[in-house]
This record gives structure tokens, C-alpha cells and sequence, in this order.
């Protein structure tokens, strides 16, 4: 017993540093996509880290088998397919807005896992997610902004994005829970890479992949690719399929949508931000409630209840 709940808090603490490191990204994509097209990006990100964990974990390779190679596929199709169409989608709508419409697959992720396994999420895990996405709203979403209530293409794209990633979850926790999360990892990098890199041979032939190099720092570059590729990837993705081996997949989903509570806080540290209103700081206290009823299902106030309870019998 003790056993597993120190697991379900190592794959907690696993998950919360995954989202910690994404946040950091929002940033470098937005500045690494500025200069380079996004097939092209993600191509260099899946092959590096592929062949780092490729290196690091070689000796594992040889426990790779045929089992592997149907969640492998699946994954990492799913994998590559949210990164694609959320920075396509970051081109064409507001960071905000790209952060908070991304931030749905916390409300996906339990319906979907529910019509893959039957297996139906408890009234904890929906309340969570609904406070959750609440909690991103207030932090992403500029209210005075005029084109606030506008449909763009980026917006569709991005919760087209969302879907993917709720859709990468449960594969995870449906296909790979028996699996070794490092062997998963390189191989649904392995896919991710291959079909990144089809992607832009078929965009670069039909001339819509265009790289912006003009007066670009090459070596700042090169140090934010190698950063996206070797923390935000190889890394971030190793913890993310750790921590679901030992997590329940809705509430893993809100602990990932920390990547955009992480982000704003990025941003506003680095000046891309404006400032912390009273709205973006509800916003917070609700992710953050959302948290915890996720992993604690209030089972604090049941307890502190049933002293009560028990106090008021003895007198």
C-alpha cells in the first residue's frame, strides 16, 4: 500500500515537472517559429531527442519488441499531430488564447478515456477539470481585448490541438501502462521525427514551408533548439509517460494544464506579459484548487468531518 502511494506522488511530482519545463517553452516557440517553419522545428526537436534517450538508454533497446510497436505507432502519430497543429495554430490566434484553447484536453481527456476503457471518471476528477479549464481562462484570456469573443483559424486549430493531446493521454494510459515509459518515449520520438520530417518534405515542395533567417543570432538559435529539443522533449516527455504509468489519466491531464500557469509566469517574468490582475490571480488560486481536488479528492474534509463527528459522540 505504502508502496503505491508513494509512486502516485513520485508520478505527481514527475508530472508537475514536465509542465514546469513546458512553460518555460512558450517563449523559445514562439521566437524559434518566428524563423523557422514548424514541420521543420519539430523535426530537429523528435530527432534530437530520440537519439539522445537512443544513447542514454541503449542498452534497453534490446528489451524492445513487437508489443511496443502498435503503441509506439499510435502514440507518437498522436504525439506529433498536437505539436503540429498547436504551433500552426499559435501563428494564427493570440499566445493567450493558443495557452487557454490548448488547456482543453483537461475537459477531453476524461470523456475520452471513459468511451476507450468504460471506464467512467469520478464526480472529483470532472469537478477538477471544469475549475481547472476555469482557472486557465482567467490567466490566458485578455477580457479587454476587442477581438476577444472572435473565431480565427488558430483558434479552431488549437482546439483541434487540444483533442490530440487529450487523445494522447489516454493512449498512454490504455496501450503503454505495462510498458517501459524509456522505451515508449524514444520510440513514439522515432514516429513523431519520421512524420515531422514527411511533413515538411511534402510543405517545402509545395513551397509553404519558408524559413526567416534574416539577421538571426545563429548560435542563439542553435541554444534554443538544443534546449526545446534535449529539456522540452526528451526530458519533459520521459516524466510525462512516467508519471502516467502511475497516474489516473484525468488527473494527469490537470496537472499538465500547469504547462500554462507556468507559462504566464514565464512570460511576465520576461516582460511578453502585461500585469498580474486581480482576475489573473483568481485564475491561479483555481488551478491550483483544481489541483487538489484532483489528487486529494477533499478526503481532508471527510476526515476533519469525521473528528468532528466522533468528538461530538464522546460529549
Amino acid at each position: 500500500m505504502r508502496k503505491n502511494i508513494s509512486l502516485s506522488r513520485l508520478a505527481s511530482l514527475s508530472l508537475f515537472a514536465a509542465a514546469f519545463i513546458w512553460g518555460t517553452s512558450f517563449v523559445i516557440m514562439k521566437d524559434v517559429s518566428e524563423r523557422l517553419p514548424p514541420s521543420f522545428l519539430l523535426g530537429i526537436r523528435f530527432t534530437v531527442a530520440c537519439l539522445l534517450l537512443a544513447v542514454i538508454s541503449w542498452k534497453r533497446l534490446k528489451k524492445l519488441n513487437k508489443s511496443y510497436i502498435g503503441p509506439g505507432i499510435l502514440i507518437g502519430a498522436l504525439l506529433f499531430s498536437a505539436y503540429l497543429v498547436q504551433t500552426y495554430g499559435l501563428i494564427g490566434t493570440t499566445p493567450g488564447k493558443n495557452a487557454f484553447l490548448t488547456a482543453s484536453y483537461c475537459i477531453i481527456t476524461p470523456f475520452l478515456f471513459w468511451i476507450v476503457s468504460k471506464k467512467r471518471p469520478d464526480v472529483f476528477h470532472l469537478i477538477s477539470a471544469f475549475v481547472c479549464l476555469g482557472g486557465i481562462l482567467l490567466i490566458s484570456v485578455d477580457f479587454t481585448s476587442e477581438n476577444l469573443f472572435s473565431v480565427a483559424l488558430g483558434d479552431i486549430l488549437t482546439l483541434i490541438c487540444g483533442f490530440f493531446y487529450a487523445a494522447h493521454i489516454v493512449a498512454i494510459a490504455t496501450t503503454a501502462g505495462d510498458k517501459d515509459p524509456m522505451l515508449i518515449t524514444i520510440l513514439q520520438f522515432g514516429v513523431a521525427a519520421v512524420l515531422s520530417w514527411i511533413s515538411y518534405g511534402i510543405l517545402h515542395t509545395l513551397g509553404m514551408a519558408s524559413f526567416s533567417m534574416e539577421g538571426a543570432d545563429i548560435a542563439s538559435l542553435s541554444v534554443q533548439l538544443l534546449y526545446l529539443a534535449c529539456a522540452c522533449t526528451a526530458a519533459a516527455l520521459f516524466l510525462q509517460n512516467f508519471g502516467q504509468k502511475y497516474a489516473h489519466p484525468t488527473g494527469a491531464s490537470v496537472i499538465l494544464t500547469f504547462e500554462a500557469v507556468f507559462g504566464a509566469l514565464f512570460s511576465l517574468l520576461l516582460g511578453r506579459e502585461e500585469g498580474f490582475g486581480i482576475l489573473r490571480a483568481f485564475g491561479f488560486v483555481l488551478v491550483f484548487a483544481a489541483v487538489i481536488i484532483s489528487e486529494t479528492k477533499l478526503s481532508f474534509l471527510r476526515k476533519r468531518k469525521n473528528k468532528s463527528i466522533q468528538k461530538g459522540d464522546l460529549s
